[in-house]
């Protein structure tokens, strides 16, 4: 039985032209129009690649620092050794240790958006590799949650940071920022992802690389962008 649409979500339906390719100034500045929620309802973006996320090297997974932040701070665990405790608290860091963290994460403590951890403790991660990654939340060099330098890998993700992956459809998805953001401002953290999408390209995909672009916010319908809209 199809689900019957409330008479908000059919005047905000009424909004947005499912036929249209929208500039991403317009996309941003509609998204906030035909949001229901009644919270500040996180601004999503999603690109479908034209690359085969089975190969290893078109399996994206980077990160990018966004200019006006995701209008969300995030919950920092630090995995280290007691020498680098002080930096990381001193950083900003939310919870900082070693067994006690691998201990409550086992029992199934989840109260935590980023992990970083030192490298020399990586091998102690191992016992909580199989909770962690499902979840996306295992440290990894790749988009900088395993390094030495733990005040600046902190600091950048409290600052806006975020990390994306490419899931098995090719797809990225990324909140870029919430309804509360004025257009610009989403316009530029959305700018900035695709940007580093496109220094990325894997040189061994062929074809049209950003096939299609959609916004929507946590509770509004999809709007689709035109890709050539974006300054990348």
């Amino acid at each position: 039985m199809a689900k019957k649409l409330t008479k908000k979500r059919k005047a905000v339906e009424g909004k947005v032209d499912a036929d249209k390719l929208y500039s991403l100034n317009e996309a941003m500045t509609l998204v906030k129009e035909v949001n229901t929620a009644k919270f500040d309802a996180s601004v999503d973006v999603h690109v479908r690649l034209g690359i085969d996320p089975r190969k290893a090297d078109q399996a994206l997974r980077g990160t990018v620092s966004l200019p006006h932040g995701t209008g969300k701070t995030k919950s920092v665990l630090v995995f280290c050794t007691p020498d680098k405790v002080d930096e990381a608290k001193a950083a900003g860091a939310d919870h900082v240790g070693l067994e006690e963290y691998i201990q409550k994460v086992s029992d199934g403590w989840m109260d935590i958006d980023v992990i970083i951890a030192t490298p020399n403790v990586m091998a102690q991660l191992g016992k909580v590799a199989r909770i962690l990654g499902p979840r996306g939340l295992m440290p990894n060099p790749k988009t900088g949650t395993v390094t030495n330098d733990i005040a600046s890998a902190v600091q950048e993700v409290k600052k806006g940071k975020i990390a994306f992956r490419v899931d098995k459809f090719g797809i990225i998805h990324a909140s870029v920022g919430r309804v509360s953001f004025s257009p610009e401002q989403l316009t530029d953290n959305a700018n900035e992802l695709v940007s580093t999408l496109v220094k990325m390209k894997p040189s061994s995909a062929k074809g049209v690389y950003m096939k299609t672009l959609s916004v929507a916010s946590t509770m509004s319908p999809g709007i689709s962008v035109d890709p050539k809209s974006i300054k990348a």
